[in-house]
């Protein structure tokens, strides 16, 4: 994690589980962001409170209101993170906030489907489009330097369960909704690497492993429990995101820096 030095970062979801995990540990850094901006659906309500102490003790800390399926909070949330970076851009932008329905296959519904879509497909598109301008300014204030998260990058936070190429565990949960909607945002990934390669933004898609959080414990697995704490999975995913370059862009990898399947 040595050669992260990231001046500034937004995580969405950043209330609880992996979201308020990575807050945590970028406040740790030996040298932290000048400005972390946690994002979340309802930051006064009573799922936020540690977030709110965090942002208590520490100047650097922002907290954002924002709602990834809407169009205008979105926007709302681009232009408060704007105005307080001031002439300078964001550097790294972490689509974290997600969702699960445990609907099995013959149980899937329109609803449930949009829903599902809406929330961990759609949500990244639109925070990509609407931060775009951030990142590029972050990217260009940073001139003859390599891509990296260190300069401007998009994680957006998959899921295992959305390879096709390696389907994991789909007797037990099989979560078609989900799964698809984490393959659709591997598309989206793929398409913003190639798009955003030219304004010098890295994008990845991370699978942070099966983590003992709210959503990891939904999943119907029966007697198997998630393995990882989200200590564990954070460090892994910060070590990583510390080693990426231009090579990477584009590219799906796990928490241990290991090439997922599509």
């Amino acid at each position: 994690m040595a050669g992260l030095r990231v001046p500034s970062v937004l995580v969405t979801g950043a209330n609880r589980g992996i979201g308020l995990g990575l807050v945590q540990h970028f406040l740790g850094m030996p040298t932290p962001p000048q400005w972390v901006f946690a994002a979340c659906r309802s930051p006064t309500g009573q799922r936020a409170q540690e977030l709110q102490r965090l942002a208590s003790k520490h100047r650097n800390v922002v907290v954002i209101p924002l709602d990834v399926t809407d169009p205008a909070s979105i926007k709302a949330a681009a232009a408060q993170v704007g105005e307080r970076l001031g002439g300078s851009g964001l550097t790294l932008l972490i689509n974290n906030a997600g969702m699960v329905i445990l609907n099995a296959l013959e149980d899937e519904t329109l609803e449930a489907m949009t829903r599902v879509y809406t929330t961990n497909t759609i949500g990244p598109l639109l925070m990509g489009q609407a931060f775009l301008p951030l990142l590029k300014k972050a990217a260009q204030g940073s001139p003859g330097s390599a891509m990296s998260c260190s300069r401007a990058a998009i994680i957006n936070m998959s899921s295992y369960a959305g390879s096709i190429g390696d389907i994991a565990f789909f007797d037990m949960a099989q979560i078609v909704s989900y799964r698809c909607s984490k393959a659709a945002l591997n598309m989206l990934t793929k398409c913003q690497s190639l798009r955003y390669k030219e304004d010098g933004v890295l994008c990845v898609a991370l699978h942070p492993g099966w983590v003992q959080t709210d959503m990891g414990n939904m999943e119907d697995t029966g007697p198997q429990k998630p393995p990882l704490t989200v200590d564990e999975s954070v460090r892994g995913m910060l070590k990583v995101l510390s080693s990426l370059s231009e090579k990477d862009t584009g590219t799906f990898l796990s928490w241990e820096g290991k090439v997922v399947p599509w």
